[in-house]
Parts: C-alpha cells; sequence; structure tokens
C-alpha cells in the first residue's frame, strides 16, 4: 500500500454515478476518509436511505449542459466520474451520458478556475473499441486528458467485491449452474480487480496521492481464464467442482441478440453484445499500474468476503429471473389472446344469469387487460406496476369468479386453484425485480 503523509483536509467531493457498484462502495470509502459527499442521481430520495452520510441532489446526466453543471460543481473540490452503461437501451443514452455530459463537465470546470475531475473508465482499445461504450468513453478520456485539469483516469479490471452487478453477478449465476457449466469464451484470459483497491486508489487520486496526469489500470497480477475464475466462484459458493461444456463462439450471436433486445426494453444483461465482443478476447491490462498499491488477487478478493447463503441464492435466482419475467408474461398474453380466437365460446363460459352483451364486454375487456399487462412486465420501467396490476387482477378474478362459479373451486383442473402459485410468481418477481 501507499504510505502517505498526514492529510486532514476535509474536501467536497461530487460522486457521479453513486448509486452504482463501484460508484456506492467510492462513495462509503470516502465518507470514511472524512469528506464531505454529494451524491448525484436520478432517485435521490431512495439513495438518502440508504446513504444518509451524503447530500443528494437529483440529476439526468443527459440533461445536462455546463451552464447547469456550474451550479453543481462551483462549491466542489473534486468531482469523481463512476457513471456508465454498457449499452444504448431504453434506459440509457451512451452518447449523452459517457460524452456530451462530461464535455460539459469540463467546459464548467474551467470556467471555475479548475476541478480535480477522478474519472473511472475501462480499457477503450481491442476488438470492442469501436462500440459506443467504449468509443464514447474513450472521446471522453481524451477530451480529458487535453482539458488541462487536473485529472487521474483509473481503468479497473473486472470488478469484484462482496456485493455483484452485471459481468460479477453473470460469474456468480454461471458457477451456481446445475451440472455442467456452459460457458462461451471460456479460455478467454481474465483479470480482476478487488472493489476494496478500486476504492482506496480513488482515496489516493482524491488527495493527491496519486499525481494528476495519471492514466492507470488497476489489475492484479494473476490472469486466469474464464473457465478457472466460474469455478473458483463455485467453490466460494460453496459448490463442488463440474465439468465445463465449452459452447460455440457463434452461439454468442443470437444469445446476444436476444439480450440486446431486453436491453431496449430497459433490462441490463450482461450477455449484451458489447459485454460478448470484449470478452471474446478477454479483459486484459495494457496501461501502468499504481506503483506502491498492491492489488488483490480474484483468490484473496473471494477469500476476504466468504460466502453466505444468501450469495446462493442470488446467484440462482439471477439465472431464473429472466425464465420468470418471461413465463409471467407468457401467462398473461396468451389468457389474453386465446379468448380472442372465439369470443362467442369464451362470453358463453359465463353463468346464464349474466346476460350475453354484458359477458361479451367482459370477455373483450378481460382479454386487453390480460394483453395489457402481459406486454407491459416486459418493459423494465413498466414492470413493477405490471406485477402488481397482475396481482389484483387475479385476486379480482377470484373474487369474481367466486361470486358467479363458486364450484369452480372443485373443479378437478384447478381452475380457481391455479391462479394462486401465478401470484406467489409474481410476488417472487417483485422480490428480485430490483438490479442494484
Amino acid at each position: 500500500m501507499f504510505i502517505t503523509a498526514s492529510y486532514d483536509r476535509r474536501m467536497k467531493i461530487l460522486i457521479l454515478g453513486a448509486t452504482g457498484f463501484i460508484g456506492s462502495a467510492i462513495l462509503q470509502r470516502l465518507v470514511a476518509d472524512g469528506h464531505r459527499i454529494t451524491g448525484l442521481g436520478r432517485n435521490p430520495d431512495r439513495a438518502r436511505l440508504k446513504s444518509p452520510s451524503a447530500r443528494w441532489v437529483k440529476a439526468d446526466l443527459a440533461q445536462l449542459s455546463a451552464a447547469t453543471w456550474h451550479p453543481l460543481i462551483e462549491d466542489q473540490d473534486v468531482v469523481v466520474n463512476c457513471a456508465g452503461a454498457l449499452q444504448d437501451g431504453l434506459s440509457d443514452d451512451l452518447a449523452a451520458t459517457q460524452e456530451r455530459a462530461m464535455l460539459a463537465l469540463y467546459q464548467a470546470a474551467q470556467a471555475l478556475g479548475g476541478r480535480r475531475i477522478v474519472q473511472i473508465s475501462a480499457r477503450t482499445d481491442g476488438a470492442a473499441s469501436g462500440l459506443p461504450f467504449l468509443a464514447t468513453k474513450r472521446r471522453a478520456d481524451e477530451a480529458l486528458a487535453a482539458s488541462g485539469l487536473p485529472f487521474v483516469i483509473l481503468r479497473p479490471a473486472l470488478v469484484l467485491g462482496r456485493n455483484a452487478h452485471g459481468g460479477t453477478a453473470l460469474l456468480r449465476s454461471l458457477a451456481s449452474f446445475p451440472g455442467p457449466l456452459p460457458l462461451i469464451h471460456g479460455e478467454s484470459p481474465v483479470e480482476t480487480v478487488s472493489l476494496d483497491d478500486v476504492t482506496t486508489a480513488v482515496s489516493l487520486a482524491v488527495e493527491g496521492t496519486i499525481p494528476a496526469g495519471s492514466d492507470l489500470d488497476l489489475a492484479a497480477e494473476q490472469t486466469m481464464t474464464l473457465s478457472d475464475l466460474v469455478q473458483q466462484h463455485r467453490a466460494w459458493l460453496g459448490l463442488p467442482a463440474a465439468r465445463i461444456l465449452p459452447l460455440p463462439a457463434p452461439l454468442a450471436k443470437p444469445v446476444a441478440w436476444a439480450a440486446d433486445l431486453a436491453g431496449r426494453l430497459g433490462w441490463r444483461s450482461p450477455l449484451r453484445s458489447t459485454a460478448m465482443t470484449v470478452m471474446s478476447e478477454g479483459v486484459r491490462s495494457l496501461k501502468p499500474k499504481p506503483p506502491g498499491l498492491v492489488l488483490a488477487t480474484a483468490t484473496q478478493t473471494l477469500a476476504a468476503h466468504p460466502s453466505g447463503v444468501q450469495d446462493l441464492w442470488f446467484a440462482r435466482l439471477y439465472l431464473l429471473k429472466p425464465a420468470i419475467i418471461l413465463t409471467l408474461s407468457l401467462f398473461w398474453l396468451l389468457s389474453g389472446l386465446i379468448p380472442l380466437v372465439d369470443l362467442s365460446a369464451a362470453a358463453a363460459q359465463f353463468p346464464p344469469i349474466v346476460p350475453g352483451s354484458f359477458a361479451m364486454a367482459i370477455t373483450v375487456a378481460t382479454c386487453l387487460l390480460d394483453i395489457l399487462l402481459g406486454s407491459a412486465v416486459l418493459v423494465r420501467p413498466h414492470a413493477r406496476k405490471a406485477m402488481l396490476g397482475m396481482i389484483v387482477t387475479s385476486l379480482a378474478y377470484l373474487a369474481g369468479g367466486t361470486l358467479l362459479e363458486p364450484q369452480l373451486w372443485l373443479d378437478p383442473l384447478g381452475v380457481f386453484v391455479k391462479v394462486l402459485p401465478s401470484i406467489a410468481l409474481t410476488f417472487v418477481s417483485l422480490a428480485i425485480l430490483d438490479e442494484r
């Protein structure tokens, strides 16, 4: 570790992406260092509940100009940028958040006489260098280096920590797979870095121990194959070693296509085409590493954070989550579409006391409602409301059906009884909906 001089000046620090996997850990470290932290986020009320020690400001990076940056940074000493997204999607605009917002930030900082910028970036060359994720980061890094501002750029390898998100969450879920472990690009080399070491590097950059103008990789002196890393996570979860099932590289294309489609609907899958392209050549570092900072290996990182049963639950549920969402969607879509094939026959299921015209109207209305809920649950920003709607609608169907045809509770095919497991599955999906 670095040996630093005594340092007692509390600084005001603005953290972008302070609610993310890396950003939230950096926030906690800088608070522990005694600094006064402001977090920038789109949902500050929820962030404030988790991190009350920071001041929170509501803002959308994609909407910020130099003029709107000015009041956000005028009383700040340092800006730590942890914001980013893997790919364009319903909730993400890479050009706006990773490039234009950063150029506007640098412009505002220059107008104020300069602010130290600590930027969490990534290796921006290689097979994926032309993709928007790395291209926007590269242009922002180049603009920062040319801005004349005091800066430090840190480029972490695959980040491992006590918690998990994105690629690290996928590692854990693959490690928990029952039977042989299916892997694409299993022989690709992977370097890792501990999340604790990332926060230490940021702390050192903030206080100036890492000098301004530094552009450094953060990667431990241990390179593993993806297969070995998954096996190590499997042992960490307390599971016996399993055979690796190598999958052909061309299979990555349909997997990435499906994940990209999910991304367009707002779901941030770590299997999107950008991640697949990066993994095709592995995660390697090329730039210098911070001198004097000993970075923990993957083995050391996992040993420092023993797993609990909740980690095994998370790993297995992470794999099941897409299947649960798709099952709910298919269930509701089919229950809305099938009666439309023969509306008269569907409406005839109502008891004789219900007028035919009213039965037909109710049938059409419920079909459209089912289709709406089945479609809405696939769109990430609407998923929670759709799931709550599914629960309320199911209970309403059971209540109405009980009044009209109570004997259906005794039906051997379980016409009413089968609704109860679907309600339970919806509660499960609500419980695992949050991504971070």
